[in-house]
This record gives C-alpha cells, structure tokens and sequence, in this order.
C-alpha cells in the first residue's frame, strides 16, 4: 500500500476452478476467514456473491441480462425499446438488491399517470419480471420485486371479422395481378404475413397442392440485426414446427401461372417487392370552398382546408392539405424551381416490407373499396379461421391449418360473424311466438 501497511486478500477458488477474492483484509487473519467462508458458502451451494447485488438495475441489464439472455431477435428488439422508454430512466440507476415491490408499484402508478395503455404496463411489468427472475436465480437478489404487483387489466377485444362481401370489394380494388394473388393465398391459407412473404416455389407441390410452411421472415432495425441489415429468414415458423395445408386447385393453378409468367426458380420468392423507385404521387385537390375550414390556430384564425396556407399557417395535416402541399411542392420540382428528387427506393432484399404494402397497397385498396373501418393483413388470418368453422370445418384440423399451439386459441374464432347470433335470435323469437300464442289463448277462453 501507498502508506506502508500490509494488506492480505482473501482467495479462493469458484466452481469452474478460476481464482476470485473475496476481499482485501489488514490482518491475515481476517483474510483466512473470509476465503473459509466463501469456500464454505460454494459448498452449501451458496454461490451468489452479495456483492453483485450492488450493481445497479442499468449496468445488470446492459451488461449482462440483456446479452445473454436467449430470446427471437424481435423480442430483443421489443425489449430493448421498452427497457430505454419506460424501465431505465426509472429504475436504472437504483443498486438490484435495493429495488423493491414498492418501487415496482410506484412504477406502475407513474406509468398510468402518463396516460401508458395496459397493454404496455403489462409488457413492462412481464420484462421485468424476467430480469428479476434471473436475477434471483442467479444469486444476485434474494427477493423478487415483481411478486404480488398487479396491473391493470387488458380486456379482450371481440374479433371484428371480415366478411366474403367485404373481402370481394377490397379484393376487386387492390392495384395489380400480385398484390390479389398475395392477398387471396392469404385468406385461403390463413399464414401470418412474416410466413406469406417467405413462401418460395418449392414449399409448394404444385401436382397436390400440398403447402408446407417451415419458414417466416421478421422485419428489425439494422441495429438489432445480425448483418445489419432490414430482413431476418428463420428456419422455422412462429410456433417452431413444420406445418402442411392444402390449397385449392383454383388457387394453385393461379399460383402455377404466377410462377411461369416470372420464369422463378426453386428457391426464388412467390412475392418480390418492386424493385423500382416509387413514382411520385400527383393528386387533384378537390375545390377548396366545399371542404370546410380548419381548426383555429395558436392565434385563433382558420383557413380553408386543401390550401397551402390551411397547411403551413394552420398547421393542418388532414389528407387534403397535404396532397395540396405534395402538389406544390411536385409543380416547383417540375419548374426547377427545387432540387428534383426521385421517389424513395425500397429498403428490401426482395421481401415485401410490412409497412411499405400496408400504406401503398393495402389501404389505398380499402378506401377505393369504400370500406369505413380499419382491416389490418392479419385480419385476413381470423377470417380464414372464421369461415371455415363457419362452415363446418372440424376444430382441430383449423387448428393444425393455422399452427396454433392451444385448440382454446382456435376456439376464439368460433361464432364470430354477423351471422353468428342468428339462431340465437331465431330461437328467441320461437319462444316469444309461443308465449304470445299463449297469451292470446288465455284472453279469448275468457
């Protein structure tokens, strides 16, 4: 030491053989005790060190939780995203053997004062859990945090399903020959979109019509990907087993035609992203004086919409300012007035980006189809499930279809249309007649 003093550390050796201190001691006698009990701790099985307790919340997650932690690249990413939003700037600086049950549901609070949904307090607290457990498991903490905090309950949500009328109008308005290929393979097949997009010539046997699904494609931020780069190809689906269907002949001889017309080989994609820049939307801007006007503005004046001016001095962001702004901006460009830029090329290794056919292809498609309600693609996977047990299809071969992992998941899907409630009404009605009948009996007796 820097005073002359003697100092004596305690060593002794781990599980795997490798030499660890435990401490640093002014006399040797101190040292000795500190090295017995440590050995004597491994042969309780107390290996812990309490010291690693003191590490705070942030350093154990970044530096150890996180990295090794073996989770799918999209919970990785998930939990990175929620971890920096909600979780860090709380209890990232706080030591683990420090935070307690307390502190999770004061966490909890502070998330509902912020206006979070339930949804993402419980995907808060079920991260957290998993930290904590390993935490515990590892003889970091001896206390688990999480245990006996509630959250706020998700309610279910009834499925909203999409009927054959609805599925015909969009069907009818989507823009190419792919696009209603793609979405019709969807519907008769119920895939999830990271499977749809994945599906190359040979998972299909053209001559049975026999579909085998044993591959999805996931969508990350370059960050969270192994290459850097957008896509990620797993070899195995959602549920992590192979799964066959049958196609409809009407529906493969259509895919066989897809697959000639493209001159694809055995391993090329059935659905490729184009490969072109986007061409520049130009659209005619309805007469300003029948649209209405904006909401007032920081200085309470009001313009009308479609204008530049209900755009830039009313802050306006309704689709009819914006397409007056794109074509002004599209009429300076042309003049030379503005750098020419060319449309945005598509981010994609030949995968379909989920977002990029949602806004260019899908929802163009619902409007021109007159539809008022949002559809989402997955929409398309519950109506599969829906109309097929609708029409009779037994529960456990929708279930196989679809690779779910609980026929109580499959179940959700049954009496799900408009339609469903009928013989329920029709019964109800029956019964009502036959009380009335009664009724009417009793009063001509008298």
């Amino acid at each position: 030491m820097g005073d002359g003093a003697v100092r004596y550390t305690a060593l002794y050796r781990d599980l795997r053989g490798r030499q660890r201190s435990a401490g640093t001691f002014t006399t040797e006698k101190q040292a000795d005790r500190a090295w017995q009990r440590a050995e004597a701790r491994l042969a309780e099985g107390r290996v812990g060190n309490p010291r690693r307790g003191r590490q705070t919340f942030r350093a154990y997650v970044e530096g150890e939780w996180l990295p090794n932690h073996v989770i799918e690249a999209t919970t990785r990413q998930c939990y990175t995203y929620v971890l920096n939003r909600h979780l860090l700037p709380e209890l990232g600086p706080m030591r683990m053997a420090e935070i307690m049950p307390s502190h999770v549901r004061e966490l909890v609070t502070e998330l509902q004062v912020s206006g979070a949904s339930p949804y993402t307090i419980a995907k808060c607290r079920t991260i957290l859990s998993a930290i904590f457990t390993t935490a515990l498991n590892d003889q970091i903490i001896f206390l688990h945090p999480c245990k006996g905090v509630k959250t706020p309950p998700v309610p279910a949500k009834p499925l909203e399903i999409v009927t054959p009328e609805q599925f015909d109008l969009i069907y009818g308005a989507l823009p190419d020959a792919q696009a209603q290929l793609l979405v019709e393979t969807a519907i008769e097949s119920g895939l999830r979109w990271g499977e749809l997009v994945e599906l190359r010539v040979r998972d299909l046997d053209l001559a049975t019509g026999i579909l085998t699904v044993s591959r999805t494609v996931v969508e990350l931020s370059p960050k969270h990907h192994p290459t850097r780069g957008r896509f990620l190809a797993k070899d195995y689906p959602k549920d992590k087993e192979f799964r066959r269907l049958k196609l409809g002949a009407q529906l493969v001889a259509k895919i066989n035609a897809h697959i000639a017309a493209g001159g694809l080989g055995p391993d090329s994609l059935l659905f490729t992203a184009p490969t072109s820049p986007a061409a520049p939307r130009l659209v005619a801007v309805p007469d300003p004086d029948t649209l209405g006007r904006t909401e007032p503005n920081a200085a309470g004046r009001r313009y009308r919409h479609g204008t530049l001016t209900g755009y830039s001095l009313g802050r306006c962001r309704c689709q009819h300012c914006r397409d007056a702004y794109a074509v002004y901006r599209a009429n300076r460009r042309a003049e030379g007035k503005d750098d020419p830029r060319l449309g945005r090329a598509l981010d994609t290794d030949g995968h379909i980006p989920r977002a990029w056919f949602r806004t260019s292809v899908w929802k163009p498609a619902l409007d021109a189809a007159g539809i008022d309600r949002t559809i989402r693609m997955r929409d398309l996977r519950h109506a599969h499930a829906s109309w097929l047990l609708a029409g009779g299809a037994d529960l456990q071969v929708v279930k196989e279809r679809l690779g779910h992992g609980s026929i109580r998941t499959t179940e959700r899907y049954l009496h799900t249309l408009p339609t469903a409630d009928e013989t329920a009404l029709k019964a109800l009605r029956k019964i009502r007649k036959q009380s009335s009948s009664k009724v009417s009996l009793e009063t001509v007796k008298r």
